[in-house]
């Protein structure tokens, strides 16, 4: 996972944990993707440089949010965040959904891909958060650029069109 290019070594690195709304965020350290905020509302806590750094998090549904973390070595430093939510967008919908790979499981997503999955180069969810029967993404009817680097799937990077009130399939395969 892109963590470890955060952090060289222990006398050098701290952790951040955030809680707050919503936990579906996506969270960067220094312009590095390192996971989710929370998965079934419980933060993750991720390796970080110490010193001052700059913490992001990103969730399409809301405005993103920055803030500034200083980080001591071995220590956890936590903080709160709430993002304003961005207007409802208005149907009608396509949906985007991955096919293939392993089976989802509905017991527990930590064990999922957690890739970013990048729609016309804003983030937009997870991998596994789109490869499951519930999953997908439902965006008004167009043409975009998704785009994902998956641990698991490998690679995609290419433009996808959505009809209204259609599914359309990304299809993928485990490596």
């Amino acid at each position: 996972m892109l963590v470890q290019g955060l952090a060289t070594g222990a006398d050098d690195e701290g952790f951040i944990r955030g809680r707050g709304k919503p936990g579906s965020a996506g969270v960067w350290v220094n312009g590095t993707y390192v996971g989710p905020a929370s998965r079934f509302t419980v933060p993750e806590k991720y390796p970080a440089p110490a010193g001052e750094v700059e913490v992001t998090l990103r969730e399409p549904r809301y405005k993103e949010f920055t803030t500034k973390l200083t980080v001591r070595p071995g220590k956890t430093t936590k903080f709160r965040y709430r993002m304003e939510r961005l207007p409802e967008p208005q149907p009608p919908f396509g949906r985007l959904r991955l096919r293939g790979g392993h089976p989802e499981s509905f017991i527990s997503v930590t064990a999922g891909d957690v890739s970013p999955i990048y729609v016309n180069g804003q983030f937009y969810g997870y991998v596994d958060e789109l490869n499951n029967p519930g999953g997908g993404l439902l965006m008004p009817p167009g043409e975009y650029h998704v785009k994902f680097d998956s641990p698991t799937y490998g690679s995609y990077d290419s433009r996808v069109t959505l009809e209204a009130n259609k599914v359309t399939y990304i299809e993928i395969e485990s490596r």
